[in-house]
This record gives C-alpha cells, structure tokens and sequence, in this order.
C-alpha cells in the first residue's frame, strides 16, 4: 500500500460560494484537503469554525494555501508590501486555528521595475519569508515555499533558485513541488534529483509544456509514469495534492492507480 496521502486542492471551487465549497468535503474521495485562502474562499474566524466542525466530522486534513491574488512578497512598494504580509500574517493565524499540516506560501515576484534595482527583489523576497517564518513559528505552523514559472515573473522557479535560498538562508524551510509549474520549466527530474531531502508536499495536475492550465493528471503531456516511479524510488511519505481544475475525481483516481 502507498505510503503517499493523496489529496486535493479546492482551487477547482474557488469560484463558488465558501458554503458549497465546504458541502463538497464529505464527498472527494480523500481526507486530505487543501484550501485555499484567497476569493471568495478567504478564510475567517466563522469559515475557520466550519471547516473544523467539518473535519471533526468527517475526520479531515487540512493544509492551507496561502493567499496568492495581487500578493508579492518581493514588492518594491513599502506600502503595498505592508498590506501584503499583513494579509499574510491572518492567514497564518487561520492556519494555526485549523491545526493545517502545511501553509503553502508562493515567492516573490519581479515588477516592473526590477531592472532599475537589481537584485532588491531578491532581498525583499528572503526578508519577507524571514518575517513570516517567524511568526509561523511562534504560532506553531509550518510552511514551506511553492516554485513558481520564472515566464511569470517568479523567482523562485528552479533547483538552483532553491539552492541559493538555501545558500543565503539558514531557514528550514521546504518545497511544495509543483509538478505543473516544473514541467513548463523543464525541471522535475533536477528537483528530483537535486532537493528530493527538501521537497515537503507535491502539487499535481498536467499541462502541455506551454500555459499553466492545472488540466486533469494525464490530460497534458507530463510523465506521470516516471513520477509515480521517481515517488517510489525515492520512498516518498508526503502529501500529492491534485490541483487540478477539471476531471479532478478522475485525477484523483488515477493517482491511487499508480502510487
């Protein structure tokens, strides 16, 4: 039997009502749940109570995506910055409230304007997630940094992004792989074969190489055969979320399939 937790993500949902969202719980397939704390979906002390009441209930897992709409952790503005990890910092409390297993932050992102402070980004990007380590750690959560496509102006996309974060940082913090924004990199197997020890939670859902689409696992052109093998080689025990916005069931199936 897999060692691997299979679950999914509610980014399918986001554009339904939180209400309907949480009706879903009980019926995908999974106890391991990832929501998202962003839209429509922005988690507060009554969706917080909920979602609890739901777990109780139907003996739920959560994780918690962090906000990610309009937030740049490597912003150039104080103000803006500000407003960011403000926002942040609730969701971390949220987080914490849920008793999250993981609180899935994304990088920093270049601006417009990068190219007249080289690097400033860069530093703003470490300091931020500084800041926020620290405060996930009085409140006794754990969070690990997501890469993200470097055509979308993210700065944190590679294995040697990765190193360098950890070169400059003495931060134990690990990586939500996701496989998706990897395969329009061309960088699964150097993640793979390179940070395996620091990869904590695995987002899954296809795409074909070009557009991040989040298509259903086996609907784009990535291998998920020699990701299933690669999983088990590696003796992988940690979460694969489906991130998937269509044919989610059928991708969540197909997982079970072949992990």
């Amino acid at each position: 039997m897999s060692k691997v937790k299979i679950g999914v993500s509610m980014l399918y949902s986001l554009g339904e009502p939180f209400n309907r969202m949480v009706k879903r719980l009980d019926s995908e397939g999974t106890r391991y749940i990832e929501v998202l704390d962003d839209g429509a979906h922005e988690l507060n002390k009554t969706r917080v109570n909920m979602l609890n009441e739901t777990a109780k209930s139907y003996d739920l897992e959560y994780t918690v995506h962090a906000p990610f709409a309009d937030i740049n952790i490597a912003s150039p503005s104080k103000a803006f910055l500000g407003v960011t990890l403000k926002r942040l910092t609730k969701s971390l409390y949220c987080a914490a409230n849920l008793n999250a297993k993981l609180w899935v932050l994304h990088p920093g992102a270049k601006t417009g304007v990068s190219q007249f402070y080289p690097n400033a980004d860069w530093k703003q990007n470490i300091q931020s997630i500084q800041e926020l380590y620290a405060e996930a750690e009085q409140l006794g959560v754990t969070i690990a940094i997501e890469n993200l496509p470097s055509k979308y102006w993210f700065i944190m996309s590679t294995p040697d992004d990765f190193h360098r974060f950890y070169k400059e940082t003495s931060l134990p913090i690990g990586i939500v792989l996701d496989i998706g924004h990897a395969h329009l990199e061309n960088q699964i197997k150097p993640f793979f074969d390179q940070l395996a020890n620091k990869i904590v939670h695995i987002h899954a859902s296809d795409n074909n190489g070009v557009n991040d689409d989040h298509l259903g696992v086996g609907y784009g052109t990535l291998d998920y055969n020699w990701f299933a093998k690669t999983l088990k080689k590696i003796d992988c025990k940690e979460r694969v979320i489906v991130e998937s916005c269509e044919h989610v069931p059928e991708s969540l199936q197909k997982l079970k399939n072949i992990l």
